[in-house]
């Protein structure tokens, strides 16, 4: 290098040093303003000027290297994010904030376009103020925005506010002046290049003063934005894969508990049909499907009453209890199998499952299942098919009940037309067909109107079906003997017009007798139930059900037996019950009462005794047989027992 005059070289050490500290362009041009003040020569202040304009022009080239490494490492850091690309939100507003940065600008924001609503929307905004301009919403061709989505070109505007190359509207032009921007750089994000690009949103630089962008800035502006689009387009394809996968994990599930569903729906229809083949009986059936859905399971005909139950619940009512909460109960079994064949699904009522069982449109009973709250499909479906197969044997074991009962009922027929005939080998048929006629036997007679005949007699085969009974048509009647198994023949009678009547959906009227046993009892207690049987008709009470001893007087003319005492007791014996324990005449008051045509004084002088006495012993008479002692039917009732009580010699 050629020496310098030492006037100079002061000066030029001083630009590279500067130059060194990166000071700005002031600072350079400030050395030839001192070399002129220091009075320098003109060759060497011309010297100093070259000397800065080459400093200045060197620094210009250091500052663009210097924003060119800012920007390559801003990409660099925007395709690190990219690769380990976890949150959407955070790598766009990471873009979002690069851009403003790298820009310098007030504000830089993002918008996605909204494809149900058909317009954009701010998804990400950096350095803004303004509430009403981050929920602004652009329609396609609207504002700068609005052009850079619709034509997938960048665009750029010193002044927005004047700038008449978009379309203004007063909710985009509020929300910029709220946010009080001015100069706006807009690019579009774009899928694809050339003509096929689609445009998935807009990447926007905002600065609050006039302002010229330039192509370098967009072009930064424009890799950002590049960047962007990648990140939305692998975060929708990272969510359409997981979304995939979901499904297919979803579906594999769905397969394998529809592969075990049928596997288990398979082997129950192999064991219940097994049970079938082999010859098994509801009972069964329902142990099997208690097994199989592990519950309690029972079992019961159309009327509600149980033909046979598994665990807990097997301790139901029998058809001829008179309990009020069993008939309620039975009830409530025939609504919910009433509401399973409307649905033709079981039902959930009263903390169990109930299923119908039907013959095509026929109920024949209902499967109800205890102790399971909850039923899935698979579990739901073996329920409602095994309410399939217990219709099959239901129907099977009521086609071999009705053949069996109209063999036995011959026998019936055979017993009450000629008792006498062969009473040995009436005894020794019906034990052929599982009858012992010397058991205790209850016999009931039931009768409808004519029209219904035929619909009493099918539904008294259906009354019959499980208990263990026959009946049969005998004289315009229909003839029951039941087991006697503790129940009164005036209770069965009443159970069993009640049945009827429901079964047959008219009123049917149904006389006991017995219990009897043996062939000429039992032929016995018919001809009384007929008496009875007439004796309701002719009293009103069509649709009632009662026996000769129920009947009061009516039942010491009809009965065979003909009890006395056990009237009289049944009438008087609260009176009788009274006057032995206190020694009083509540008796002997009463005949004389009815004797002397109800009259108070005819009957004082009788007994001789004061009128307010026998006052006071009539009043005790009501308090011991009610109000309605003195009413014709029960006054007639009482002066019978009365007289056949003083000709007993009591």
């Amino acid at each position: 290098m050629p020496h310098r005059p030492a006037s100079v070289a002061p000066h030029l050490r001083r630009l590279l040093e500067l130059l060194a500290a990166g000071a700005p362009a002031e600072d350079l041009g400030a050395v030839a303003v001192e070399a002129r003040r220091s009075g320098a020569t003109a060759q060497d202040l011309a010297e100093v000027e070259q000397a800065t304009e080459a400093a200045l022009r060197v620094q210009s080239t250091l500052r663009q290297h210097r924003r060119r490494e800012a920007e390559l490492t801003a990409l660099f850091d925007t395709a690190g994010d990219l690769a380990s690309l976890r949150d959407l939100d955070a790598v766009l507003r990471s873009i979002v904030r690069r851009a403003r940065m790298l820009l310098g600008t007030d504000t830089a924001y993002l918008t996605l376009p909204d494809e149900e609503a058909g317009d954009t929307y701010m998804r990400v905004t950096d350095g803004s103020v303004s509430e009403l301009f981050q929920n602004l919403r652009l329609q396609l061709g609207e504002g700068l925005g609005g052009l850079v989505a619709q034509t997938a070109r960048p665009y750029a505007s010193p002044d927005y506010r004047t700038d008449d190359r978009f379309v203004h509207t007063g909710s985009i032009d509020a929300g910029v002046l709220d946010e009080g921007l001015v100069a706006i750089l807009g690019v579009p994000l774009l899928l694809g290049s050339g003509s096929g690009g689609q445009v998935i949103g807009a990447l926007f630089a905002a600065d609050r003063t006039p302002r010229t962008f330039a192509p370098d800035e967009v072009a930064l502006l424009c890799s950002l934005a590049d960047h962007a689009a990648i990140a939305i387009d692998t975060a929708k394809a990272m969510a359409d894969a997981r979304a995939a996968l979901a499904e297919l994990a979803e579906a594999n599930t769905v397969i394998r508990e529809h592969s075990a569903a049928m596997q288990r729906a398979a082997e129950s229809h192999d064991r219940l049909t097994d049970l079938v083949l082999r010859g098994g009986d509801v009972s069964d059936v329902a142990a099997a499907v208690a097994g199989l859905l592990k519950g309690d399971v029972a079992v019961h005909d159309g009327s509600g009453w149980p033909l046979t139950a598994v665990g807990e619940h097997g301790g139901a009512p029998t058809r001829g209890a008179q309990d009020a909460g069993a008939a309620e109960e039975a009830a409530a079994l025939v609504a919910a199998a009433e509401s399973s064949r409307a649905t033709a699904h079981a039902v959930f009522r009263d903390g169990r499952w109930v299923c119908a069982v039907l013959a095509g449109q026929e109920l024949l009973g209902c499967l109800v299942l205890y102790g399971r709250p909850e039923l899935d499909d698979p579990d739901r479906r073996l329920f409602e098919r095994s309410s399939v197969v217990t219709s099959l044997l239901l129907l099977l074991r009521r086609s071999v009940a009705e053949t069996e009962n109209r063999v036995r009922g011959d026998l019936v027929t055979d017993l009450l037309t000629a008792p006498d005939r062969d009473p040995a080998g009436l005894v020794a048929r019906g034990r052929r067909l599982g009858i012992d006629l010397d058991r205790p036997h209850v016999l009931l007679v039931a009768r409808a109107d004519d029209a219904a005949r035929g619909r009493l007699a099918d539904a008294a085969v259906q009354y019959l079906f499980g208990n263990g009974g026959v009946g049969t048509e005998h004289e315009g009647a229909v003839v029951l003997l039941l087991p006697c198994e503790g129940t009164g023949p005036g209770e069965a009678a009443r159970v069993a017009a009640g049945q009827l009547g429901q079964l047959t959906g008219v009123p049917v009227t149904v006389a006991g007798a017995g219990p009897a046993a043996g062939p000429r009892a039992l032929a016995a207690a018919h001809a009384e139930g007929l008496r009875c049987l007439r004796a309701l008709r002719v009293l009103g009470r069509t649709g009632d059900g009662a026996s000769v001893a129920e009947l009061g007087f009516l039942g010491v003319l009809l009965g065979d037996d003909h009890d006395v005492d056990g009237f009289v007791t049944a009438v008087l014996g609260p009176l009788l019950e009274y006057d032995a324990q206190r020694g009083t005449q509540l008796v002997r008051t009463l005949r004389a009462y009815f004797d002397r045509g109800g009259s108070l004084t005819r009957a004082k002088e009788e007994l001789h005794v004061h009128v307010n006495t026998v006052v006071q012993r009539l009043d005790r008479v009501q308090a011991l047989l009610g109000s309605d002692w003195n009413t014709p039917e029960r006054a007639l009732e009482l002066q019978l027992a009365l007289r056949l009580h003083l000709l007993s010699g009591a």
